[in-house]
């Protein structure tokens, strides 16, 4: 809608603007701050510009009128106008708010360590990776998700260790030394259970059998994960394993010190990220050999670069924010264009209960599962909930609020505004398309606002995937599902004189809120 009438206003304007909407529909549906502009450019008050600039507009299928008010041109789109774009939408639901954008995407987000189910950090980055993927899918985005699954180094290694001395310990009445750091909680007891019924004991008489164990306990934890994920409906186009990249390290490295970027002290390779912004040099080989952390990441976006995407999405925790200048170092190093790399940060979480501390997962020893909270209400308010407020500040919810079935509960006012459409066009005895070619005539205020309000999502999300902040949507499905239920509680629907003209407006509120709730990953309910 906003792209149509932005075209059209050009058509009369052959000079750039701003286009706003603003607080009180009363004023305009669009207004537009050009005249002050010009004003300095014509010597000429903004006021009479503005005036000169609305007699333009006095005709139209688009515009209804053009005023000016202290040198703001305000727009109000026609009834006509509102109706060809509510029937557009309603006549083919699946292409409403849908764009086309000739930009190519890799989205990385969740890539928690395969060593344990998923807690409830994961799951923010998790839910807002998927929403930013299936809205940019929408908008027209090729766009790709991806799961870097961090299967090599010490923590796998400690996987293997932890299941080897728990079966010993627990299954086999062996005493064992335990090392510094180990994997606890009921969740690796009853992975040991299942390695010792699956194994033959001989397994666990030699510790040579750990890299086997941890192996077999990762790709366990990986199915794990994957269930998680699935029980919130988080589905990824591709999972790529660190470990696999790591056949490509020395040909990596060997791009690093052509470029100069690499420089041996203490025994040690050092990357020079501090010539691109990085507080200091880091260590991408140790003493030893081994590669560091960091030369997995550089692996890996060496890997994503070379699949020539043309830009690129990190969703990380809010606790690898000094990754980003120096795996950005890397980038550059390796000749590719480290702007094309996007990285977003997301907070922690805190959870309460009945306003208490939620309880941690005895299961998972010190932190709190997803799939507890999924359990307890439900993946749709899960998903809200870590979509409500935008993912670089600091979240805190109480479950009890989401267990509420009144209008303090905003997924359950969002879904009760879809329901109770649903129960209306059931008490007329007719169905949505019956009124799809109803032609909307002498709208009141109240319906004309409801329906333009409707009509918004397109221009929602784009301004959400563009600002990345997914708020935005449910921000608007709260307000549109409030302005639905004062509608309703102030017109009569069925029976009245124009009850195909309100049904058809009410179908439009519909589509918009199911069409959004799709695009946050939740179904949108019918009956309540």
């Amino acid at each position: 809608m906003k792209k149509r009438v932005i075209e059209a206003i050009s058509a009369e304007i052959e000079e750039e603007f701003i286009l706003e909407k603003p607080k009180d529909l009363s004023f305009g549906h669009y207004a537009t701050p050009l005249a002050f502009s010009l004003a300095k450019v014509h010597k000429k008050s903004p006021m009479l510009i503005a005036d000169e600039i609305c007699t333009r507009f006095l005709d139209g299928h688009i515009f209804e009128s053009a005023t000016s008010i202290k040198g703001y041109i305000n727009f109000k789109v026609s009834d006509s106008f509102l109706d060809t774009v509510a029937t557009e939408a309603l006549s083919d639901e699946s292409s409403f708010a849908k764009a086309y954008h000739d930009t190519s995407i890799l989205l990385e987000y969740v890539s928690a360590n395969p060593t344990g189910p998923l807690h409830i950090g994961h799951a923010r980055g998790a839910v807002y990776g998927d929403s930013l993927y299936r809205i940019g899918k929408h908008l027209g985005y090729k766009i790709e998700s991806e799961y870097y699954v961090n299967d090599a180094g010490n923590q796998i290694d400690l996987l293997g260790v932890s299941l080897f001395l728990t079966v010993k310990e627990k299954f086999l009445g062996e005493e064992v030394t335990w090392p510094e750091e180990f994997y606890r909680g009921e969740y690796i007891v009853d992975l040991a259970d299942e390695a010792h019924n699956e194994f033959a004991h001989d397994i666990f008489k030699d510790t040579k059998n750990i890299p086997q164990l941890a192996e077999w306990g990762k790709e366990k934890m990986l199915k794990l994960i994957r269930e998680n994920l699935d029980d919130a409906n988080i589905t990824f186009d591709n999972y790529v394993s660190e470990k696999s990249l790591y056949a490509h390290w020395e040909e990596t490295l060997s791009k690093l010190k052509k470029s100069g970027a690499i420089y041996d002290k203490e025994g040690k390779s050092w990357l020079k990220s501090s010539e691109c912004g990085d507080e200091k040099d880091r260590v991408v080989v140790r003493e030893d050999g081994r590669p560091t952390y960091l030369a997995g990441d550089i692996i890996y976006h060496d890997n994503k670069y070379e699949r020539g995407y043309d830009h690129y999405i990190n969703i990380w925790g809010a606790d690898h924010h000094g990754y980003i200048a120096r795996v950005k170092a890397a980038i550059h190093f390796l000749g590719y264009d480290e702007n094309k790399l996007e990285v977003l940060l997301a907070q922690m979480v805190s959870l309460l209960k009945g306003g208490e501390p939620y309880k941690m997962s005895k299961r998972a020893g010190n932190f709190i599962l997803m799939s507890d909270v999924v359990d307890e209400i439900g993946s749709d308010a899960l998903r809200f909930i870590f979509l409500s407020k935008k993912s670089d500040t600091h979240l805190e919810f109480d479950v009890d609020m989401f267990k509420e079935q009144d209008s303090s509960n905003p997924i359950f006012y969002i879904q009760y505004a879809h329901a109770r459409i649903n129960q209306i066009f059931e008490k007329a005895g007719k169905n949505p398309e019956d009124v799809w070619c109803t032609k909307l005539e002498n709208l009141d205020a109240d319906s004309k606002n409801l329906l333009f309000t409707s009509l918004l999502l397109p221009e929602v999300l784009e301004d959400a995937f563009d600002s990345r902040q997914l708020q935005k949507l449910p921000e608007y499905l709260k307000s549109l599902a409030a302005l639905y239920h004062q509608f309703y509680n102030k017109h009569k629907i069925v029976g009245a004189e124009n009850a195909d003209s309100l049904l058809k407006v009410s179908a439009m509120v519909a589509v918009s809120i199911r069409t959004g709730l799709k695009l946050m990953g939740i179904d949108a309910k019918y009956k309540m």
